[in-house]
């Protein structure tokens, strides 16, 4: 539910701060029971479950529910108008004397005066409020076939440089604003450019090379993917790349260019600010939470605060801000949702992309860092995927892409239950669909389940002898994570967010009887069913880390399973264990796997990309199937956790993407979820003040 400010977690909280149940919280603000409970449904009033005790089980803090009914109150005023009373009045207070009804009185009037100095201050602000890109000038500055991402500027806004696939290979490209010629900077020599989660591509501050973000995996065969990363650089001039930051994953040089902020791909993104050097002795200023991201740091124009962007990849995200010499960080943005290159075009105006509460965008979005009221200033069915600025902000460069997702099949051979001998498999051919879109595939015995979006909405739809057949569908609903198949293949489970709250729903595979499993959990990831049937296996979100639980379908309330980071699980097909997926480090996670009881279960050390947390297991139970593979260029792969043993299942081409996959039961079929993007990148010159 709510979440605490600046970072802290509730179990830093101190216990007098803390109120234990309804009827505290009710008392304290001074409501019935009742209309706290309506707050928290309706209004996101900051309450906190124990999701491991019994339903109804809360807490909440003083300071967030002080900090929640002041910004409450400024909503209603704003809304209700000046003269308009509010929804919820305080509880009468006794005037048992003419001294108390004058104190009263005067309190009342008081509080009149105030709230409509607060609603006049609002409309004041919000109709001075202008739209930064109103009168923006618009040009194109590509129109390749393929794709172009990543897209970044020069501090004195003449040249632009992006990666892009036109000669096969992604590679670092540069153009001149204006001037129609384009240059390859890398030649196909630079393997891993792409990380979608951080700003790619930058320039030095006297604009003489252009920076960029790499990992280079080690092994022969590529198939070690936590080799280093860091930042390299290549002259604007053209030259040989080489390295600028060892060890960085992203930097941000201050506006006068002397001092360097930057953060390592160590767990929490561990943030420092240096002289310009990087050196091991640096102490970071901040590191984000256990299980959380911070990245795309950014220096204000008076070099006052670094801002940068935290939460849980991919989509539960928002923008911050500290002081350069550390201190308690300040949230600036609230949207928890998909958020990623902010910029700033001078001390007050900051620009970034976001998406809405029903997942559609990214959209460019813009705001007054003082007054943080957030306005949405694009739509259309195109997405926004990187967004920079020059150093006056009277430039803007960003890419703008529109996304597809496809299903493909491969026919697979008997071989892959031997993981020594080969394995043939067809071509990948498309699968025909009736919807616009499909994703997240999971293989029934003669049928295959996928989710597609129209709209504000997406759905479940059913794939069986070439009919299509939409098997459930929630408005302003947004399905995550793959559906999960019940051993019998009877059911499906899915997840869903709708109305800012996440559910879990079991529906036949007709169509019919569908009914949801639990509302308490602030769901993530994919879920699994248990190899008897009777309980499904998700990841929750509890006092911020994502753990497993057990929801039976008896009406029982959800236990946990785990107690470390752990999500999108998979269950062997004997029930003996269940396999999970931890913490990004970097660009890469760990397996890990439990027995039944929740003891450690041994596996093979296996450590893979980011986007390819879906595992599947091989009949008999020993062998799984997973994707190994760049950010944005996997291939199937088959490891025996008996013997350690692996090998590679498919070679596909460099431009095929898979996000998601699953085997049929017959161990015949495999079916991929293939992304595809058409982008460009656009250049915005912003009329100056």
């Amino acid at each position: 539910m709510g979440e605490p400010s600046l970072g802290t977690s509730p179990s830093e909280r101190p216990l007098e701060d803390r109120l234990d149940s309804w009827k505290e919280i009710a008392e304290y603000l001074s409501r019935d029971v009742t209309t706290v409970q309506r707050w928290e449904k309706r209004e996101g009033m900051p309450v906190h479950r124990h999701v491991h005790d019994r339903i109804g089980s809360v807490y909440a803090f003083r300071l967030d529910l002080d900090a929640w009914m002041r910004s409450r109150n400024l909503r209603a005023t704003k809304e209700n108008g000046n003269n308009a009373a509010s929804p919820e009045p305080p509880a009468q207070l006794p005037t048992s004397t003419t001294q108390t009804r004058g104190k009263l009185i005067l309190l009342v009037l008081a509080a009149a005066a105030f709230a409509i100095a607060v609603a006049f201050w609002l409309h004041k602000t919000e109709r001075s409020w202008r739209n930064p890109i109103a009168d923006a000038h618009f040009q194109t500055v590509t129109d390749f076939d393929g794709l172009e991402q990543a897209a970044a500027i020069s501090r004195d806004g003449h040249f632009v440089t992006f990666l892009s696939d036109r000669d096969g290979p992604m590679d670092v490209w540069l153009t001149q604003v204006g001037s129609g010629e384009f240059h390859n900077l890398t030649h196909g020599i630079i393997p891993g450019l792409v990380n979608p989660s951080i700003r790619n591509l930058g320039f030095s501050p006297d604009g003489s090379l252009v920076t960029f973000w790499v990992r280079k995996p080690s092994g022969p065969d590529r198939s070690n993917t936590t080799g280093d990363i860091g930042i390299w650089a290549v002259p604007v001039l053209g030259g040989e790349p080489r390295p600028y930051l060892e060890g960085v994953a992203e930097f941000d040089w201050s506006p006068d260019g002397g001092r360097l902020a930057y953060h390592t791909p160590a767990a929490g993104d561990p943030l420092f600010v240096s002289d310009g050097r990087v050196r091991p002795e640096n102490q970071p200023i901040f590191i984000a939470p256990a299980g959380l991201h911070s990245h795309f740091p950014l220096w204000s124009p008076d070099a006052a605060f670094l801002y940068y962007v935290q939460g849980t990849l991919p989509d539960k995200l928002d923008i911050w801000r500290i002081s350069p010499n550390g201190g308690a960080p300040e949230r600036i943005t609230s949207h928890n949702g998909h958020v990623s290159h902010p910029v700033l075009l001078d001390r007050h105006t900051l620009m970034y992309l976001a998406s809405d509460p029903d997942g559609s965008g990214p959209w460019l979005y813009s705001m007054d860092v003082e007054r943080r009221i957030p306005h949405r200033l694009t739509s259309g069915i195109d997405r926004y995927t990187s967004l920079a600025a020059s150093a006056d902000g009277s430039r803007l460069v960003a890419t703008l892409a529109t996304p597809k997702t496809t299903l493909w099949r491969l026919q697979i051979g008997d071989s892959t239950t031997k993981i020594d001998l080969p394995t043939k498999i067809s071509a990948a051919a498309q699968i025909p669909l009736t919807t616009s879109t499909g994703f997240s595939p999971r293989l029934g015995p003669d049928y295959i389940l996928y989710a597609s979006a129209t709209g504000t909405s997406e759905s479940i739809w059913k794939l069986a002898h070439g009919t299509n057949t939409e098997l459930w569908r929630g408005e302003g609903a947004q399905v995550f994570g793959g559906p999960a198949i019940s051993p019998d293949g009877r059911y499906a489970a899915f997840s869903i967010r709708q109305h800012r709250q996440s559910l879990l729903y079991v529906v036949q595979v007709d169509g019919t009887n569908a009914r949801i499993v639990t509302n308490s959990l602030d769901l993530q990831g994919s879920p699994a069913w248990a190899p008897d049937g009777q309980s499904i296996t998700s990841a929750a979100n509890d006092h911020g880390t994502p753990h497993l639980f057990r929801v039976p379908l008896d009406g029982r309330s959800p236990t946990p399973l785990t107690r470390d980071y752990s999500v999108d699980p998979t269950w062997s097909p004997d029930g003996r264990f269940v396999i999970y997926s931890g913490p990004d480090i970097g660009t890469t996670f760990s397996v890990k796997a439990v027995t039944a009881e929740a003891a450690p279960h041994p596996l093979p050390a296996l450590t893979l990309t980011r986007g390819a947390r879906h595992l599947d297991f091989l009949p008999g139970g020993h062998i799984l199937l997973f994707l190994r593979g760049d950010i944005q260029h996997k291939d199937l792969w088959l490891i025996d956790l008996e013997t350690d043993a692996e090998r590679q299942l498919t070679d596909l081409p460099p431009d095929f993407d898979i996000r998601d996959f699953d085997i049929s039961p017959d161990n015949r079929e495999v079916v991929l979820e293939r992304a595809q993007e058409r982008s460009n990148v656009v250049l915005l010159d912003l009329p100056r003040p």
